[in-house]
């Protein structure tokens, strides 16, 4: 499989035939947050203030991009960026503060908030998001994956105006307003389908779909007032030919629905296991995951052995991406991080052979 987004330039490509339902030579590596705080070099160029001042810069965007691939040797680099970015762009009003995450001056209330989210224009909203895209194609041999928030885990910003632990403003809008919900949600896949669409085209090879929260929903409320938006994403961007991997926490009572969405893999989180993981997704995508990142925190001794298990238990999947369960937590030890990959490399393959497959 050869994508629009997939670079004539790749020398590693196992994570696009993985994402396809390969079974690779080797098992393909990559981390969600690789790039960022848990690197000293990141800590030492990231500019003062906000993320999103940094994300505005390409040259360095790029460079932040780049270094967990020099210091881990992952099979894919992602792009630094943030989920936000789209509604940041077309004027919503957030900002993005340091140890809490995106914080809204005035939330989603009523149908008059609409307005504010006009339509993404790329090329004038966020040119700075294509031109790092076209840095680092010419400077990686490795894949880039593109992402965007999905709209329900991006809707929970704008009306709950920050994280949350209750969700309660975003569910009341469900569930007490469904035609505004729906309105709200259109605006939102909107800005991912742009948004995704100007990545690949300026040369990312797959992207990630982030619903980081919808895992707070019943099977039920998903398949009505959730699914129907994501699913969109994937089906309006099929046309591009690239893989593409829809990603939550807390979704194993969602994961069949997730695979059936249009998507090549399903990012399966540390509270399922990847064998159960396979059979409810009943084989029709790959998959990622699914090592707890608190096992990085832990040490050596407690990641490898853990990340062993993880692939005896993937071995049931012919498509496999080896991640964690989430993203790396800034107080981790890049050593640590780097034993791991190389685990996955040296004996990912031996391992998941190792382990019967029905």
């Amino acid at each position: 499989m050869k994508g629009k987004g997939l670079s004539h330039k790749l020398e590693n490509d196992l994570i696009i035939r993985a994402a396809m339902g390969e079974r690779t030579s080797m098992v393909p590596v990559w981390f969600m947050r690789q790039a960022g705080r848990s690197l000293p070099e990141y800590r030492a160029v990231r500019k003062r203030g906000s993320i999103l001042d940094t994300i505005q810069d390409p040259q360095l965007s790029a460079e932040i991009t780049l270094q967990p691939v020099r210091r881990y040797g992952v099979d894919a680099a992602i792009l630094y960026s943030d989920i936000i970015v789209p509604a940041f762009a077309v004027g919503f009003g957030i900002e993005v503060v340091e140890g809490r995450g995106p914080v809204i001056k005035d939330p989603f209330r009523s149908k008059d908030d609409l307005t504010r989210l006009r339509n993404l224009e790329p090329e004038t909203d966020t040119p700075y998001v294509i031109e790092t895209i076209k840095i680092l194609v010419e400077e990686l041999n490795i894949p880039l994956i593109g992402f965007a928030g999905a709209p329900f885990t991006v809707a929970s910003y704008l009306i709950e105006g920050g994280p949350s632990r209750t969700y309660v403003k975003t569910k009341s809008l469900m569930r007490l307003n469904p035609a505004l919900w729906h309105q709200l949600m259109d605006r939102l896949t909107s800005l991912a389908i742009a948004s995704l669409e100007s990545q690949i085209t300026a040369g990312a090879a797959m992207f990630q779909l982030f619903d980081s929260w919808v895992g707070i929903l019943s099977p039920s409320e998903y398949r009505e007032m959730v699914a129907p938006h994501s699913n969109a994403v994937f089906h309006r961007l099929a046309h591009l030919d690239v893989p593409s991997i829809h990603f939550g926490v807390g979704t194993a009572s969602l994961l069949e629905q997730m695979a059936n969405s249009g998507c090549t893999v399903v990012g399966v989180d540390d509270r399922t296991g990847l064998d159960d993981a396979y059979r409810i997704t009943k084989g029709k995508v790959a998959l990622q995951g699914n090592l707890d990142p608190v096992n990085i925190l832990i040490g050596a001794e407690a990641a490898l052995s853990e990340s062993e298990k993880v692939l005896s238990s993937s071995a049931i999947s012919p498509g496999y991406i080896f991640n964690l369960g989430h993203g790396i937590f800034p107080e981790s030890d890049p050593e640590v991080i780097k034993t791991v990959v190389d685990l996955v490399h040296e004996k990912g393959a031996s391992i998941r052979e190792g382990t019967p497959k029905p």
